[in-house]
């Protein structure tokens, strides 16, 4: 007879758990699972990639409902355990269910800390913890403007960060004078301000909360010294503390947390916990590395292996904000006793601290390049006498930077890897020896080691050369998707040799290993063929995105929002009336001014879209699709007393001429009509600015999560100038990007010299300009062709509105 296992929580350090017991002893336990949230496990860590709109629930999925399938579990998602009867051994949910076991392992996580504030129960007051705070978020920021975190640690930049790219104006409040003060120095948190100042952020730092402002919702913040902040979000990253009312109402000993031992035993034989929720040895740990080497330690008890029990762990963070690294582990503070080698180029944007207390490595700090974190924290764990050898931590015996050769035989086979996934140096190397993996791609199905963040690649291909030596690692090329090894080159280079015009020819003539090809491949091909054939290929609707083939974008609710076409921003009194009027007319809930100076409809639902573009009459804003999106102006030497350059009319030409034109992702456009660069022209894909005498373009911003400045392109003195270089280097880009890549990440991949070396020539610029003449003869509006077209009108009519998965 199988031992009864029982789980409550469903969260990271938990599952992962059953994870390795189902490893060790596959068939010792019936499993069941109690989760309060409605959802399969999930990785915590990567809900500010869903916030930031990078990732959606799919994406940060661990364990698919089908896993729980597959290995008998019975998971009972969106239950509270209420309590345990530890003498009759039953766990009990508040809705009632009773479950009986032989073995039960605590696994309830954490609570958000909530400041006990006068008006911390107004309405637009949250915390930063799961799912549902993530779409609290963004389904405010569809109404209200001003957001204020408060809390200047790991969760509040990334909240914050978060909330900027939902077009909120974020400002952190931080009772600290540094920011993340707890893994950083002054020098580091002093240029992590800096950096997400120039991103947008705005910090009250050294202030205490006194009272949140409002009637029934938040208004805004006052401080003990007297100042005020507006704020229609408030959201509280503070900290967290472990949940344990529940153990503690089932007589389980608790102090901070609950109390466990080396074996993860709690003062209850046969009740266990690990996690966020367990005070051990004094010690609660809130980042994911030590709570899965706790895991590990409870599954080989719970599976009767022997092991020497869990003794704390060293902790180390990393934190990526908007293309911020940072890296900190152990004592990174000095004090008497410590002395620390430290490397700053403020230029560079580097800095590099090691702390060292009797000839050891005890902490470190690293800003801006964290290649050396995974030897650094080796060295910490292992305590390596450094005595004589300090300063060539960092700087190397000759002045450069030492190598990682010898980290990966430092390090103990139960040291963690890949954080995301707790996955261990020993797991990675049995996949090797053992499974034959020869790749990070290999190691990645096999372990789930860089599936999710994908930080720990390039230790991962440490551990592989330190295994089979650099010619036993097999070089995977990276095809399009899974349903080929051809890389883009190559599909595109055998859909110009052999003329192939449709997917089916494609997927048929280049050997698919899926005949119908994925959601992956099918629009990458359709875009291709459309590029390559703008004559002779015909747009495989069925292979578009769902906001592509309904031409406006999918909401939450299933709604549709609307955006019509605002020439550089530029718009009449009878537009905006005749645009009043429709929103009125079909009851749209909320009418937005968006970031690219456009009127966002949201709320329609599909049948009236075609209706709607009727009585608008309007373009397309192509808000939804991989295209020219926007081309924001400012003013210029129209009205504003600093203008060289008359930019709204550059911008409505440059907009006109390109709309509607296909790109291998979202293309943005600016232009300024002064150095002033008030339309924010130099983080958009294609930047105009005006100088005295000319104009600046700029290429490949990007004002998203990963905001990258442009870099200067070409100095030209003419209007046609302008929109032929617009026009070359747009086609250079449809011609030699990679479907879904912005062109910032191409700009790096190419390199800005091969682009200006293509575009130097007139003659070469010239024939770009004129294939993309070509493609933007052969296009229409599409909502004036569905309007027109009943075989197209008609599937909008009369149909559910679709629901998001």
């Amino acid at each position: 007879m199988k031992k009864k296992l029982v789980l409550i929580g469903n969260g990271m350090a938990g599952v992962n758990c059953i994870e390795q017991i189902l490893k060790l002893v596959p068939n010792r336990y019936d499993i069941t699972i109690f989760g309060s949230e409605p959802h399969p496990n999930y990785n915590r860590i990567m809900l500010s990639s869903v916030l930031a709109g990078d990732a959606d629930m799919n994406d940060i999925v661990i364990n698919s409902w089908d896993w729980y399938r597959e290995n008998n579990i019975i998971l009972h998602a969106g239950h509270t355990v209420s309590g345990i009867d530890t003498k009759r051994k039953i766990v009990s949910t508040e809705s009632g269910i009773k479950v009986p076991y032989d073995d039960v392992i605590i696994a309830t996580g954490s609570l958000p800390f909530m400041l006990p504030l006068p008006g911390a129960d107004k309405k637009g007051v949250i915390a930063f913890r799961d799912i549902k705070d993530c779409e609290t978020m963004m389904e405010t920021a569809k109404t209200y403007k001003k957001a204020v975190v408060i809390g200047g640690g790991l969760l509040g930049l990334e909240a914050a960060r978060g909330l900027l790219n939902l077009n909120m104006e974020v400002s952190v409040i931080h009772s600290n004078k540094i920011l993340m003060n707890r893994q950083l120095d002054e020098t580091a948190g002093l240029m992590l301000q800096k950096e997400l100042q120039e991103q947008g952020m705005k910090f009250l730092l050294g202030k205490h909360t006194e009272k949140i402002l409002g009637k029934e919702r938040v208004t805004g913040l006052r401080f003990t010294d007297g100042s005020e902040e507006s704020a229609d979000l408030l959201v509280m990253a503070v900290g967290i503390k472990p949940n344990m009312a529940m153990a503690k109402k089932s007589g389980i000993e608790v102090n901070r947390g609950i109390l466990v031992n080396d074996f993860m035993e709690t003062n209850i034989p046969n009740v266990y916990s690990v996690g966020e929720c367990v005070e051990h040895r004094g010690i609660s740990y809130g980042l994911v590395a030590p709570l899965y080497e706790q895991a590990a330690v409870l599954a080989k008890k719970l599976a009767g292996l022997e092991t020497d029990g869990y003794h704390g762990s060293v902790v180390s963070t990393k934190l990526k904000v908007s293309g911020v690294d940072v890296f900190s582990a152990g004592q990174y503070l000095d004090d008497v006793d410590t002395r620390a080698v430290r490397v700053q180029d403020e230029f560079g944007g580097v800095y590099k601290k090691v702390v060292i207390r009797g000839g050891k490595v005890v902490g470190s700090v690293l800003f801006g390049d964290i290649s050396d974190g995974a030897r650094l924290f080796s060295m910490i764990r292992s305590g390596e006498d450094v005595t004589g050898k300090e300063k060539e931590i960092l700087l190397g015996s000759g002045g450069s930077a030492p190598s990682n050769a010898d980290l990966i035989a430092s390090m103990s086979d139960d040291e963690i890897v890949c954080g995301c996934n707790g996955v261990s140096k020993g797991a990675v190397v049995t996949a090797i020896n053992e499974k034959g993996c020869a790749s990070v791609n290999d190691i990645k199905a096999c372990t789930k080691a860089s599936a999710s963040c994908g930080g720990c690649k390039p230790l991962i291909a440490d551990v592989l050369t330190y295994v089979l030596g650099a010619d036993g690692v097999k070089t995977v090329k990276e095809g399009i998707c899974g349903c080929t090894t051809l890389s883009r080159d190559e599909v595109v280079d055998g859909i110009r040799e052999m003329r192939l015009t449709t997917s089916k020819e494609v997927m048929h003539v280049l050997n698919w290993n899926n005949p119908e090809g994925c959601s992956k491949c099918r629009p990458a091909l359709n875009y291709y063929l459309g590029m390559v054939w703008p004559e002779e290929h015909e747009d495989e609707r069925a292979s578009r995105f769902v906001n592509e083939r309904n031409h406006a974008n999918i909401q939450k609710d299933g709604t549709y929002s609307v955006v019509p076409r605002i020439y550089g921003g530029v718009t009449t009194p009878q537009d905006l009336k005749k645009i009043a009027e429709v929103a009125v007319k079909y009851e749209v809930p909320l009418v937005k001014i968006t970031g690219g100076q456009r009127i966002d409809l949201l709320g329609v639902k599909k049948e009236d879209l075609p209706s709607m573009w009727t009585d608008l009459d309007m373009p397309s804003g192509y808000a939804y699709g991989k295209t020219l999106r926007t081309v924001k102006t400012c003013v210029g030497s129209t009205f504003c007393r600093f203008g060289t350059q008359d930019s709204m009319a550059m911008g409505i030409e440059m907009e006109k001429r390109f709309e509607r034109l296909s790109t291998p992702a979202k293309f943005k456009m600016a232009v300024s009509g002064c150095p002033r660069n008030c339309a924010e022209a130099t983080i958009k894909d294609f930047g105009v600015v005006a100088i005295d005498g000319g104009w600046e373009i700029h290429v490949g911003g990007n004002g998203g999560t990963k905001v990258r400045v442009t870099d200067l392109l070409v100095k030209v003195k003419t209007e046609e100038e302008v929109l032929e270089w617009t026009g070359a280097y747009m086609q250079y880009y449809r011609e030699t990007g990679k479907y879904n890549e912005r062109t910032a990440e191409w700009l790096e991949r190419v390199g800005l010299d091969t682009i200006k070396a293509a575009l130097e020539k007139k003659e070469d610029r010239l024939a770009l300009v004129e294939r993309i003449e070509l493609a933007l003869s052969l296009t229409q509006d599409p909502w004036k062709e569905i309007v027109e077209t009943d075989k197209l009108r008609t599937t909008f009519e009369n149909l559910p509105i679709p629901t998001m998965n």
